[in-house]
């Protein structure tokens, strides 16, 4: 494989932003993208993969490159940025040019590829985690889980589709892709859902852009289900962000009824509203929460108590479930964020239980592996006052290393 220089600088630049600027990787990766129009699928393919792949593995890169501690406070040079980048290279058996950026740096392919070897005895290398992570995974799900989790987690996520069953059906569409040379196969018990043999990217295809189908985890796609939705429902969906899960409900309840579609952020629930008109979505209403700073005023939520037949609650979370689609979320989160982020998940599950009407159901889901989020955040709820007016039925744990998709947990309540 031969490295197109502007290529190579295109990824360098897109590590600067990420690792100096603090910048969400994903959305780097599609400005990246667009920045010259000549780049082919090929080039595309490469910068997006290469990104993410420094992004996962930058701790065991700088710890055989010797720049570990600056990879402790997150500050790289562009030099050290091209050095993140040989050791990419050589470990996959790609050449490096005569480039004056590797020239004065001793990259010796047998004593790269002995670092990578002895490396592998240690986890917190291996897996290119930082310790305080290492050790809280360890803390909640035991070494064995922990370690079969966070290798689960580190490999590169599949591309899952969920067929819009408004517009087509599972059979229709898989057909039409095949005929795209799109080759996708059934995922069993995922009862939408078409999983890309080969990764791609797929959103700029026509039927995508027409609404046939939505790019959405298989992990995800339980939970629409979990909900027990029913034509005629009226649904809240509390976290709603650009609203996948607002869609899949919709379509289960085949547009009848009403969904609620909540979040903090407008823009998001612009884009809901876009998505649901491409994908003939009717009967989505959007509902922007207001915030003084930082604070929500619960009070604007007082019409809607007593009033949905199911409530979904997707919570703010330290999201670790979806580290091989968002890598660069273990070295953002910090301790101090996920104690605050697990008093907002409580502080939302008190305020937004009251939606639920008598009878009516409630569920509590995260994209976290975390007991401490999830299962923890269940029994408090259960032990508080609003909560005693509720009874557990069932809960799922979805593991990474157990089902190849993403870390997800979901909880079904009902109330008394």
């Amino acid at each position: 494989m031969r490295l197109h220089r502007n290529l190579v600088l295109a990824v360098i630049d897109a590590l600067d932003q990420i690792f100096n600027h603090q910048k969400q990787a994903d959305k780097v990766v599609a400005i990246t993208l667009k920045q010259d129009k000549r780049w082919g699928a090929r080039d595309r393919n490469f910068v997006a993969e290469t990104i993410y792949e420094l992004v996962r593995w930058q701790r065991l890169y700088a710890k055989i490159a010797d720049v570990e501690n600056k990879f402790e406070v997150q500050s790289y040079s562009t030099q050290n940025l091209f050095q993140l980048f040989a050791i990419w290279a050589i470990l996959n058996e790609i050449e490096l040019p005569k480039w004056e950026e590797f020239e004065g740096t001793n990259y010796d392919i047998d004593t790269i590829k002995q670092q990578f070897n002895e490396l592998q005895s240690s986890r917190k290398y291996r897996e290119s985690i930082p310790n305080w992570l290492d050790e809280l995974g360890e803390k909640e799900l035991g070494n064995e889980t922990w370690t079969k989790e966070i290798a689960a987690l580190n490999k590169q996520a599949p591309v899952v589709l969920r067929v819009n069953t408004l517009k087509t059906n599972l059979k229709t569409l898989q057909s039409q892709l095949l005929e795209q040379n799109i080759e996708t196969e059934k995922i069993e018990d995922y009862p939408e859902a078409l999983q890309l043999e080969k990764r791609k990217s797929i959103v700029r295809n026509k039927l995508y852009k027409d609404g046939f189908f939505e790019i959405q985890d298989a992990s995800s796609q339980l939970i629409g289900h979990f909900l027990e939705v029913k034509e005629g429902m009226q649904i809240i969906d509390t976290c709603a962000g650009a609203g996948g899960k607002s869609l899949h409900i919709a379509a289960l309840m085949k547009n009848k009824g009403q969904i609620v579609s909540m979040d903090i952020f407008e823009n998001k629930l612009t884009e809901l509203r876009r998505r649901a008109n491409r994908a003939n979505v009717h009967n989505i209403k959007t509902f922007p929460i207001k915030r003084k700073e930082r604070d929500i005023d619960y009070n604007q939520f007082k019409k809607f108590h007593n009033s949905a037949d199911r409530v979904l609650i997707d919570a703010p979370c330290s999201g670790l479930g979806v580290l091989s689609r968002n890598p660069d979320t273990k070295w953002k989160l910090t301790s101090s964020f996920l104690e605050e982020i697990k008093q907002t998940q409580q502080t939302i599950l008190q305020e937004y239980a009251q939606m639920t009407k008598k009878g009516g159901k409630l569920v509590y889901a995260t994209c976290s592996i975390l007991p401490s989020e999830n299962q923890i955040q269940v029994e408090m709820f259960l032990k508080s006052k609003v909560g005693q007016g509720f009874e557990f039925i069932g809960d799922k744990k979805i593991l990474s290393h157990q089902t190849g998709y993403d870390g997800f947990y979901m909880a079904l309540l009902r109330k008394k």
